[in-house]
């Protein structure tokens, strides 16, 4: 298992993402709405195949939050699991490397609960909304 991941670029969104997201029947987040910090999205791969990518927003306390994650549905290897929770890992370790003391994350997917719990993530709540308000 042999898995390389770098920072997404820009045109990572128009060309891949947004079709993973159409993919997953999933309405993509408004590109300004991700971070654009320089460490704000990774992307995992294992030769030349993406396999999933996220999202990881910094504040101004010292508390980061995961979010956006999501993976190529035609990806059906087996190692996917471990290819998603690489990522997770990932973006916890960019959050620690900041100097963040935690990561919080809002997920509704009971599969990529699983992913979350495998590294390391504890349940808080399982009953919020979620809610937006357009500015």
């Amino acid at each position: 298992m042999e898995f390389n991941i770098r920072l997404l670029n820009d045109s990572d969104y128009d060309n891949t993402l947004v079709n993973w997201w159409k993919d997953w029947e999933w309405t993509a987040p408004p590109k300004e709405y991700l971070p654009d910090n320089g460490l704000g999205g990774f992307i995992v791969s294992k030769g030349d195949v993406d396999i999933c990518a996220g999202f990881v927003y910094f504040s101004n306390s010292k508390l980061a939050w995961s979010e956006f994650i999501i993976s190529n549905k035609n990806y059906k290897e087996e190692d996917r699991s471990q290819a998603i929770e690489y990522l997770i890992d990932t973006i916890c370790q960019s959050a620690k490397d900041a100097g963040y003391l935690s990561i919080w994350t809002c997920v509704y997917n009971e599969h990529l609960v699983k992913k979350y719990e495998n590294c390391g993530f504890k349940k808080t709540d399982s009953s919020a909304t979620e809610m937006i308000k357009v500015l």
